[in-house]
């Protein structure tokens, strides 16, 4: 007889700061860094035209918190190029320079900031996944959206694991909505401001093989 896998119990934080401070630090933080960032913004939205064309910004379907679908924004990082019959060239024909450049720096992540102005997402909490992952989550690891799905949710779950499988993500994602506050958040925003300084090859390679719900050591 096979072993019934016992999942523990998710018991996300409820705190004022969760409730209220957190999502007006998001309104704040956000609008201040579209206004900050607008020069940025209207020159990389003069580059996609250059090198993409249009549309500028990249439209994606995502789960949200309760895993209510919204449209996710970024940056575009390819073109729309076809092959004779119609269908689009594989990404590594398509990603430009200005992409693989746009990837590596995070700065194809900017317009997510309109989608953290709206309430969509927060500045931090778990990545917002493929809406196909939603029926291969177990129990536990479907709470990661039970909060507001975010730019980044750095590793803070005490480890001393140097990988990131799809399982430690979620574990991950799991540990940082049983422990929201205010100084986590804080700790999470200077990490993340530190990735995007030292830029990620891996990022723009995207590397990352799919999540098939029953790969959760796969790196």
């Amino acid at each position: 007889m096979s072993k019934k896998v016992v999942e523990k119990f998710v018991k996300p934080v409820k705190s004022f700061y969760c409730t209220v401070v957190k999502r007006f630090s998001d309104i704040v933080l956000s609008g201040l860094a579209l206004i900050f960032l607008s020069p940025l913004l209207l020159a990389v939205c003069i580059l996609e035209l250059v090198y993409h064309g249009n549309p500028i910004i990249y439209k994606t379907k995502r789960p949200g918190k309760g895993e209510k679908i919204f449209e996710l924004y970024k940056f575009r990082s390819m073109t729309n190029e076809r092959d004779a019959q119609g269908h689009l060239l594989p990404e590594k024909e398509r990603i430009t320079k200005l992409g693989h450049f746009l990837r590596k720096t995070s700065i194809d992540e900017l317009p997510e900031l309109v989608n953290i102005f709206k309430g969509d997402m927060s500045i931090i909490g778990p990545r917002p996944l493929l809406i196909e992952y939603l029926d291969m989550y177990s129990p536990r690891h479907a709470m990661r959206h039970s909060v507001r799905p975010g730019l980044a949710c750095v590793r803070i779950m005490p480890t001393e694991s140097k990988t990131w499988t799809w399982g430690e993500q979620f574990e991950n994602d799991i540990y940082y909505i049983e422990h929201i506050s205010l100084r986590t958040d804080i700790k999470m925003i200077f990490a993340v401001l530190r990735e995007v300084f030292k830029g990620s090859d891996y990022r723009a390679n995207d590397t990352r093989v799919p999540f098939t719900g029953d790969n959760l050591d796969d790196v």
